[in-house]
């Protein structure tokens, strides 16, 4: 591998300074909405509910500030970009840059960081929890029962796909789509990529798939890949099926070891952490059905370090997987696939830019220190990979909307 890994291609970065946009729309109405939702979520008392008002203020009609001198990463912030763009409005710097930032603005605002009681208290936390409690969890997991009688390669396909569209549970997401629950059952995929991706897993078992870019199949080939990377995304519905996957790929001999990359503080509403990481674990070990045998099974893959959790300061970075740090960078070289999650991870992994929709998703993951897959359901503009006529039969169809509505995934894969 290269000393200097190769340039993402150039394409405008996203901003958020055009009304009736997308980006516009977040920073406009769904941080406000975030704000009034944690405010009502805990008993907070009148410094933190004048840190919100604050933050509301500056989110709607403000500028940037920087974070307070004594702040424990404000030098971090600073590398990041924060001495730069302090001063000047959210919406006319890199929205994945104000995105992030305003995330960790609200932390500050509810005393996470502390000190003081309400240090370490995810603002987060209820909306997560309500989420594992849910009939719609409860549902999921029973189906766990059904699929257990199947070929292994059924399971693997299913739980792959339950891994993609889990990332539909996202809160923040859900926040500006009340009406995303009651969306089709399972949209089409844009770009499929999973043939290569059970090949990168080397995966036992016989293709049902129809091969190649665009197949549905299961895994092929023989053996068992050596470390999975999975760059997790969100807690609850999502991180639930991330886990039964990783479960499934280590009971079968697909891989030998898996790193499991969270958040080391909360962030966009619903991305894992550590703790939440628990919580699923918890809720998979006490579920009557096949769940509980799952969720034991992880439990002691983490005791004896098949199971590993992550934690890296440049999770929370709102900067592009192209300035990944060299610790990091390093790490990740290691693994023999990272499988990156979501929405957001996918604007990191290639790049916040107006890309046109063709650019080729390769072309884009060049930088990448080895192997990587994507598992996305589309929630932003952002798109690589895809072919003309998917793109313009998308268009035909939505018109811009299928880029952002929830209703579409895909499965991308660099090896």
């Amino acid at each position: 591998m290269p000393d200097t890994p190769p340039p993402v291609p150039s394409a405008p970065v996203i901003l958020a300074d055009e009304p009736g946009s997308f980006p516009h729309s977040v920073l406009a109405e769904r941080h406000p909405a975030i704000i009034r939702q944690v405010r009502e979520a805990f008993p907070y008392g009148p410094e933190q509910h004048d840190a919100l008002d604050a933050l509301l203020a500056s989110c709607v009609e403000g500028v940037i500030e920087p974070l307070p001198a004594d702040t424990h990463d404000r030098e971090r912030w600073s590398a990041w970009g924060m001495d730069e763009y302090t001063g000047r409005s959210w919406y006319d710097v890199p929205w994945l840059w104000s995105e992030s930032h305003f995330y960790r603005r609200l932390l500050d605002a509810v005393g996470y960081f502390g000190p003081g009681p309400w240090q370490g208290i995810d603002p987060f936390r209820p909306f997560k929890l309500a989420e594992l409690d849910s009939r719609e969890t409860d549902e999921e997991l029973a189906a766990l029962d059904d699929l257990a009688g199947r070929p292994a390669d059924e399971q693997a396909t299913a739980l792959l796909h339950g891994s993609l569209w889990g990332n539909r549970a996202d809160l923040g997401f859900r926040l500006s789509d009340a009406s995303a629950e009651d969306k089709a059952a399972v949209p089409s995929l844009v770009a499929d990529d999973s043939d290569t991706l059970w090949t990168l897993l080397g995966a036992a078992g016989a293709a049902v798939g129809t091969g190649g870019t665009g197949g549905t199949g299961g895994p092929r080939g023989s053996g068992g890949a050596g470390t999975l990377c999975l760059i997790a995304d969100n807690a609850g519905r999502e991180l639930i099926p991330d886990l039964l996957l990783i479960a499934h790929l280590l009971a079968h001999g697909r891989i030998r070891r898996a790193v499991l990359q969270v958040k080391p503080y909360p962030y966009y509403v619903s991305d894992a952490t550590t703790a939440d990481v628990v919580d699923a674990l918890r809720r998979l070990t006490r579920d009557p059905g096949e769940a509980a045998a799952h969720g034991h099974q992880l439990w002691s893959a983490m005791a004896d370090g098949r199971l590993t959790v992550r934690a890296h300061p440049f999770s929370c970075a709102p900067l592009p997987y192209a300035d990944l740090p060299d610790d990091l960078r390093e790490e990740l070289a290691e693994a023999d696939l990272t499988v990156v999650k979501g929405d957001l991870n996918y604007r990191r992994l290639v790049g916040d830019r107006r890309h046109p929709a063709t650019t080729p998703f390769a072309e884009v993951t060049a930088y990448f220190p080895g192997p990587v897959a994507a598992l996305r359901t589309l929630k932003s503009d952002v798109i690589t990979g895809l072919d003309a006529d998917t793109e313009t039969a998308l268009v035909a169809a939505e018109g811009q909307r299928w880029r952002t509505s929830g209703t579409h995934a895909l499965i991308q894969v660099r090896p």
